[in-house]
């Protein structure tokens, strides 16, 4: 597969290693909900953070990021040439990789600009295996009489799933638009149907031949260049059936009935048009933007109704949605109202103008955008955070603010490789694959002075057997053992000292 190289691609590839661990400053809790996230500060930073404890628990992830155009604000540097917006964007996709659930997608908007750029860009961090679709949304619906050459009137939403072969979208629910071409001229028992051809474009080369005799004589065999869609027993039983359109006079070719009530309950699948009028455009969503904010617009919101179609069709109730260029908080505010978990992230001073007022008023019952359509009340709530000061120091030292649960998580994360969801308030952190994992840091054992109970004695190792035994391997993370090569071996123990062997940033 080919893959684009641009000036300093080499440090792109490694920004999203050596960017240090940050801790996260809480600075607002607004409602009765801690499970929502709202994160001012470099996006970079931030998905770096949430690592630790978000790593593989996403499921959906939206992001309109600059179109390298001069139409995002200028924290964001939108006039960078194509090889600075390429560096930008890659440690950003790595990371929100990383961050996704195995049945988890990205969904990118994009316009022409860049759009092809970003796609090889995708295919090398996800695999071009995992592309799924790239949909073109109306986002005008006027034309722009004083454009250039064409009037630009679409973006792209480029889709791609973290493991294709898991993912499974929802589906878009049936419109009356859509069941009205159902009908049933023959007044049918099963009821109202669509007459579906009987030929598929693809199949076996040998059923290029096929041909079927109708028990009204009718003879009928796929189109040149075409493959039948069932099988001759099949066939059989829909005719047997009355399941056979020949038209009303009897003459046209045949077809079969697809009766409605036998579609799938869970609805039809998304296409890849939307049009405006099924995923809202530009000036609905600055229409939105302005019933919160009118004082300070936001240049290039998204609409409400984009969010919804795309949350409804990549996650369920209850599921993380990320978005991490977050804007004027559509991501956020929609997918509140959907009842989705979310985590946003938004770098200037919008996250405290736009992000806080609208989750707010999001709170507060507000009836804008998709409001009435999911019957939305008001309710649930946010934490407010900045990033705080960088967990490890550039010598690997543990920064003096780190608490015995943040630090608990970083260990967990690198040993397990999975993210850090359970109460770290305990020497155990919890047992992976047969081994056992322990913390002593600031005198989690219950000891007086902080610095007590970081060092594994053979009394603390007594303690831990007495309260949290566990007879397969261990591994314990203390600043320093008092036990020798031996015992430990014995024990079945590996020790690891911090902060050397704290192999975080």
């Amino acid at each position: 597969m080919p893959f684009l190289d641009w000036v300093n691609k080499n440090q792109a590839q490694e920004a999203s290693r050596e960017v240090p661990y940050h801790l996260l400053k809480q600075e607002l809790v607004y409602g009765d909900s801690a499970e929502n996230l709202l994160i001012q500060g470099d996006n970079l930073l931030a998905l770096k953070a949430l690592i630790p404890f978000y790593a593989g628990r996403v499921k959906c992830i939206f992001i309109d990021p600059p179109y390298n155009t001069q139409s995002a604000f200028a924290h964001y540097d939108d006039k960078l040439e194509h090889s600075q917006w390429l560096s930008m964007m890659y440690p950003r996709l790595v990371l929100l990789r990383d961050l996704l659930a195995e049945d988890g997608s990205i969904w990118v908007t994009i316009d022409d600009m860049e759009a092809h750029y970003l796609k090889a860009l995708i295919d090398e961090v996800f695999g071009r295996k995992n592309f799924v679709a790239n949909v073109v949304w109306q986002k005008k619906y006027t034309i722009a009489n004083d454009a250039k050459w064409l009037s630009d009137n679409h973006d792209h939403v480029l889709i791609y799933a973290k493991e294709s072969h898991v993912w499974q979208p929802n589906k878009l629910p049936r419109t009356e638009e859509m069941n009205a071409r159902y009908r049933n001229p023959d007044d049918h028992p099963k009821g109202v149907w669509k007459a579906t051809p009987l030929h598929a474009k693809s199949g076996s080369e040998s059923s290029k031949s096929f041909s079927y005799k109708f028990k009204n004589g009718v003879v009928w065999s796929p189109p040149a260049g075409t493959f039948p869609r069932f099988s001759e027993e099949t066939l059989h039983r829909m005719d047997e059936g009355d399941e056979i359109w020949f038209g009303r006079d009897g003459e046209a070719t045949p077809s079969r009935k697809t009766f409605l009530a036998e579609l799938s309950e869970d609805g039809t699948p998304s296409p890849t048009v939307w049009l405006h009028t099924e995923a809202g455009n530009n000036h609905e969503a600055r229409e939105e933007v302005k019933s919160f904010n009118t004082e300070n617009p936001f240049d290039t919101p998204k609409p409400e109704k984009l969010l919804h179609r795309i949350i409804h069709l990549a996650s369920n109730p209850g599921d993380i949605v990320l978005d991490s260029f977050l804007g004027s908080a559509t991501t956020a505010a929609v997918a509140h109202k959907m009842g989705r978990r979310y985590i946003g992230i938004e770098m200037g001073d919008h996250a405290r103008t736009h992000c806080i007022l609208r989750l707010q008023k999001v709170i507060e019952g507000e009836q804008g955008g998709i409001s009435k359509s999911v019957n939305w009340k008001g309710g649930w709530g946010f934490r407010f955070c900045t990033l705080g000061e960088a967990a490890f120091d550039e010598h690997g030292r543990i920064n003096q603010a780190v608490r015995f649960a943040t630090l608990a998580a970083y260990v967990w994360h690198f040993e397990t490789g999975e993210p850090g969801q359970q109460a770290f308030d305990q020497p155990l952190l919890g047992i992976h694959n047969g081994t056992a994992y322990y913390l002593l840091y600031n005198g989690i054992l219950g000891d007086r002075k902080p610095s007590s109970g970081n060092v594994l004695t053979h009394a603390v190792l007594q303690a831990i057997h007495d309260i949290f035994p566990h007879t397969g391997r261990k591994v314990i993370y203390g600043e320093t053992t008092r036990l020798g090569a031996a015992r430990l071996a014995a024990e079945n123990i590996t020790f690891k000292q911090i902060p050397y062997d704290v192999k975080m940033r």
